[in-house]
């Protein structure tokens, strides 16, 4: 009786967050799959003909766009976090993480003022004679946009868990690594980055299936033209065609891309505890 009572107690504590996510995630999930393959009320892979007739161009730009941006995001992680580490500076910490608390509607309002052909930017370059406004360039409104938009939101994430792993690494290393004379750079590379480094895959794995869903930046931030990214698809296609089977399927390609990576994330905590 003694030993059943801490089970018992597991299973409730253990029982709300479970129901969620069977609620939340599994039932719309399986609703999702079933759809995938309805189309006028008969099963048929049409859905999946259409995503890839339709939306292979955008599959690959949206895993594209991921992609660099999560290598952009990473490298400068890597030597922004060492910097903080190694040297400390708690006002630039700060700055770096404030994107934590925008949302996203928000960065894409802010990005679209900031980087059209007549936004802030551009005005300020003109102002110093760098551009002519009359014919002004732009990084809005095009993949190069959506590129500095998610990095910019994803960086503030990426600095908090980079930081935290950094700060894990025992001060001894770092300390002998300068006493033979390392520099500042040379201690991130051959100290830091290394015994960090299941840390950052995991932060990697969180940001990129981030990205791979993103919605409001893409969609103010985009030329409105294709290619664009799964979730704007998605939302037309529900919006605008009222149809559900295509918009399921490519809710399904989406999943699959980030499958793989949940998977490499499953594996490494695993890992881990054992």
């Amino acid at each position: 009786m003694r030993r059943s009572s801490p089970r018992l107690l597991s299973l409730a504590i253990a029982a709300p967050p479970l129901a969620i996510i069977i609620w939340l995630f599994f039932i719309p999930f399986l609703s999702s799959v079933h759809l995938s393959f309805l189309r006028d009320g008969q099963w048929t892979l049409r859905n999946y003909y259409l995503v890839w007739r339709l939306y292979k161009f955008d599959v690959l730009y949206t895993l594209g766009l991921s992609v660099v941006s999560l290598i952009l995001v990473i490298g400068i992680a890597v030597l922004l976090c060492g910097y903080l580490r190694i040297v400390g500076h708690r006002a630039v910490e700060f700055l770096f993480k404030v994107p934590l608390f925008v949302p996203f509607v928000v960065v894409g309002h802010g990005m679209r003022v900031l980087l059209a052909p007549r936004g802030t930017l551009n005005s300020a370059l003109a102002q110093v004679g760098l551009i002519d406004l009359a014919d002004p360039p732009s990084i809005a409104f095009g993949w190069g946009g959506i590129v500095v938009s998610l990095v910019w939101k994803n960086l503030a994430l990426a600095v908090l868990l980079v930081l935290g792993a950094y700060r894990a690494v025992d001060e001894a290393f770092l300390e002998a690594a300068r006493n033979v004379g390392a520099s500042t750079f040379r201690q991130i590379t051959d100290i830091l980055l290394p015994m960090a480094a299941p840390s950052l895959v995991v932060a990697s794995a969180f940001m990129f299936t981030s990205m791979l869903a993103s919605f409001s930046i893409p969609l103010m931030i985009g030329s409105g033209e294709p290619p664009q990214m799964l979730m704007v698809d998605v939302y037309y296609r529900i919006n605008y065609q009222d149809d559900l089977g295509t918009a399921n399927a490519l809710g399904m390609v989406s999943y699959l891309l980030a499958m793989g990576v949940a998977g490499y994330y499953l594996r490494t905590i695993t890992a881990k505890a054992a």
